[in-house]
């Protein structure tokens, strides 16, 4: 059973009107479980719009969605997938802890559980010594390290990120992807993860799949093979090099090939 299926899927907006956007077009791709698929491609190709899409935080205009061979829709309220974006989304007032045990609370575990659990995820993060701290008091990485640990605390089988490391400093921002490549091996969490870098891409995946600008198709599908055990040497491999070189490429290709960018992401 893949963990994401996606067959011919279009999405429009304000379908029928002067303003209609034709954001994704025949989008098919599957996800096995525990693969790490990153989606690429110019501003306004429908990354994003493709992720929310499997959230179900939006419908397809046609086509469907499958989440461990359920309706998008329904794996939205059985709470399958955890979700993290460009942004933390902590919430001010509650400290360290409290921010992690938050969908636990909401799923209805009981106090001690929530709190054992949500102390096992800071460890799992690093940041076990911060349970107390209040979210300000946080770097912009352990932020995002916290909300990491919330979106896994339920255990869900697929995590969704968009940009998550977008906002960060370059050296931060390495730290960060080898820090998730560890979790997910820990975890075995199937991951679809959006960005615009293309060494992130290649580092952290085992396929990127490259998009071609609004609306957005895709156009290419590069295999990444370079271990499981990827470390800061991997950086200066030469498969390394040679992948990032091809996905370029295809992206290169994707865009000679396609409309002028109009919009941003939606």
């Amino acid at each position: 059973m893949s963990a994401v299926e996606v067959a011919q899927v279009s999405k429009v907006f304000n379908l029928g009107t002067a303003d209609q956007v034709d954001a994704l077009v025949d989008i098919d791709l599957t996800v096995e479980q525990g693969e790490f698929v990153s989606l690429i491609g110019p501003s306004g190709c429908g990354k994003s719009t493709l992720l929310r899409l499997i959230a179900d935080l939006i419908e397809p205009t046609s086509g469907t969605v499958l989440m461990n061979a359920k309706p998008a829709h329904q794996a939205r309220l059985d709470q399958d997938y955890g979700m993290a974006f460009q942004q933390s989304g902590l919430f001010e007032w509650r400290n360290v802890q409290k921010n992690i045990e938050l969908p636990l609370e909401l799923k209805g575990w009981d106090k001690p559980t929530r709190r054992a659990r949500s102390l096992e995820m800071l460890e799992l993060v690093k940041l076990g010594q911060f349970a107390k701290h209040m979210p300000w008091q946080l770097s912009g990485g352990m932020q995002q390290r916290v909300a990491i640990a919330r979106s896994l605390a339920a255990n869900p089988p697929l995590l969704l990120m968009d940009e998550p490391f977008g906002a960060l400093d370059e050296m931060t921002r390495e730290h960060m992807q080898t820090e998730l490549l560890r979790i997910r091996k820990e975890t075995g969490t199937t991951i679809i993860f959006v960005t615009h870098s293309i060494p992130e891409a290649v580092y952290l995946s085992d396929r990127v799949v490259v998009m071609s600008p609004r609306p957005g198709r895709i156009t290419a599908v590069v295999d990444v093979v370079l271990g499981s055990d990827r470390t800061e040497d991997t950086r200066e491999d030469e498969q390394f090099y040679d992948r990032i070189t091809e996905v370029r490429e295809a992206l290169r290709g994707a865009e000679m090939g396609s409309a002028p960018l109009g919009i941003e992401d939606r």
